[in-house]
């Protein structure tokens, strides 16, 4: 008679972290407009991104944008036309080129400009963009995509962007794909006199206008990525600090609503240099010291703008107070600071260059909430915190989506993905090599777009083990490997039920009072001599520290 050790299908999640427009309804089939949007073509691959200035005038009552957005390229290739993206609510006014207008057509949310002679590979070249008109509203921002229209304590407008996932095109124009990032960028919010704007980078200048408006000028000096752009706007109250991190002092900036200041002094201080000690320890270097780290009141729950994360959870800790590990360890520190904060290094340092590829992002940061927890109080209850994180995977398609169509997989990026991490780690045994390798993750791929097969190989290459097996059976399937073991004639036999072809990864067993030992079954039953003397009662696997199930006949 089978039964079944510690199989690790547990409950349906009770929350997904606030990173990303997911869980949405996948469509049954692809369409045009879907490449279009995912895509990287001739018509986008055709011109380098260097700088962007965006510059936005926003009108809180009437819900409206107007304004502009230069692009600055390099021309990778000979071309007359060009692709760029604006959700089609939006209109394009104007495209100007060299002081004069050119024709455009749209398609769905795409716009193709045609220019009447070839750019020249190798020039370095401009156009703007001159839009307007009312933005998608957020219907439950950061879950769907949109700008968050509402008001503060006293009533005053308070206004926000949130746009992974649908795309930064939602509300400005841009080449909405992520492979693509400018070196720079200045981004200008114009808004009416008493509130302000709080975006990417650093405040280069406010200026007071003839119309009752003002505008806020921040300069980013580093690489970003379009979805990471932010627009806040509200009646924000600023304070600052500082952290002597790895490359020097790093500037904190906080800008919150007035009702909420003794509430953030509170909970920032308690959250924030530790989370900082903690990623740097583990991930290197913060990646924008020159930006600086902002930590800026939203009207949801949160998203890891790059150099301005937004803050939404309550001044509490927990994820909205609950614990997602519900191992008690998740209710010692705020879940967004933690978690948003993460994605500085993985999605915004490093980022995905197609969507299907958002486990970089998620299972990097999920599994960087654990090693928060490790850095504060110890490796036991970070490995406590990152089992118990195991209830919310539902095990419901490959974490990889599909190519080109920007769609990601399933949402299982998020634990199972940090599970899977985890796992390598134990079968790495070498703590402070596994730290190095997630730094040189940092430093290898710094301000950088990859794919997900780079991250891999650099994996590989630097554990010196083949992980290809275990990312395609994590990463590419629905189900978690199963370990089966018999036991004939005294003997014990192993072999991994899997879906990857020639699945052999290495796992810890022992017997009970004895030392974990690693055995390497393969897709074929073989006896294991380390297990001589083993029984049903006295074998132990590893499934505290492995995400696995465990079958024994």
């Amino acid at each position: 008679m089978k039964r079944i050790l510690l199989l690790a299908l547990l409950s349906l999640a009770i929350s997904r972290p606030a990173a990303a427009q997911l869980l949405q309804p996948k469509p049954e089939a692809f369409t045009r407009a879907d490449s279009l949007r995912g895509g990287n073509g001739p018509l986008r691959s055709c011109y380098d991104l260097s700088y962007y200035h965006l510059d936005v005038k926003l009108d809180p009552a009437k819900r409206y944008l107007s304004g502009s957005n230069l692009f600055r390229f390099t021309a990778t290739q000979d071309f007359t036309r060009l692709q760029f993206d604006l959700f089609a609510n939006l209109t394009v006014e104007k495209v100007l080129y060299q002081g004069k207008d050119v024709p455009f057509t749209r398609e769905a949310n795409a716009v193709f400009v045609t220019f009447s002679k070839a750019i020249q590979k190798g020039s370095r070249d401009e156009f703007t963009v001159q839009y307007s008109g009312n933005p998608t509203v957020a219907k439950k921002a950061p879950w769907d995509g949109g700008l968050v229209f509402t008001t503060d304590a006293a009533g005053k407008p308070w206004v926000a962007s949130a746009c992974q996932g649908v795309g930064a095109s939602i509300w400005w124009p841009t080449k909405d794909q992520q492979a693509d990032e400018v070196d720079s960028m200045l981004i200008s919010i114009s808004v009416p006199n008493g509130l302000k704007d709080v975006s990417n980078g650093r405040l280069r200048k406010t200026t007071k206008l003839k119309d009752g408006y003002t505008r806020f000028d921040w300069a980013v000096r580093n690489p970003i990525n379009n979805y990471d752009v932010a627009l806040n706007v509200g009646d924000y109250q600023h304070f600052s600090d500082s952290y002597q991190g790895e490359k020097g002092p790093l500037t904190l900036d906080y800008w919150v609503l007035p009702e909420n200041v003794a509430k953030a002094k509170t909970q920032f201080a308690a959250n924030v240099k530790p989370m900082l000690k903690s990623m740097e320890h583990w991930f290197g270097p913060y990646p924008w010291y020159q930006d600086g780290y902002k930590l800026v009141d939203a009207p949801h729950l949160g998203m890891e703008h790059q150099s301005a994360v937004a803050y939404g959870n309550k001044y509490q800790n927990g994820y909205l107070g609950k614990d997602r590990s519900n191992t008690g360890w998740g209710t010692k520190w705020d879940f967004i600071i933690i978690h948003e904060s993460g994605h500085e290094w993985f999605g915004n340092n490093i980022t995905s260059k197609d969507i299907a590829d958002m486990w970089v992002h998620e299972s990097f940061t999920t599994y960087s909430e654990a090693l928060f927890v490790d850095s504060q109080f110890g490796k036991t209850a970070g490995q406590e915190y990152i089992h118990g994180q195991r209830r919310n995977i539902q095990n419901d398609g490959p974490i990889i989506g599909p190519y080109g169509v920007n769609t990601e997989g399933s949402g299982d990026m998020y634990d199972k993905g940090s599970a899977m991490l985890n796992t390598l780690r134990t079968i790495l045994n070498n703590d402070e090599k596994w730290r190095q390798i997630l730094r040189g993750l940092s430093s290898t791929f710094y301000h950088q777009t990859v794919t997900g097969q780079q991250v891999i190989d650099y994996l590989n290459r630097e554990s010196g083990r083949d992980f290809t097996k275990i990312f395609d059976q994590y990463l590419r399937h629905r189900s978690i490997p199963i370990l089966e073991i018999r036991f004939e004639d005294g003997k014990t036999l192993a072999r991994w039920v899997a879906d990857v072809d020639k699945f052999d990864m290495p796992v810890r067993v022992r017997l009970k009072g004895g030392e974990y030992q690693f055995i390497t079954p393969t897709t074929k039953f073989a006896e294991v001599k380390a297990l001589a003397g083993a029984t049903k009662e006295n074998l132990e696997v590893d499934t505290f520290n492995y995400y696995i199930g465990v079958l024994v006949d």
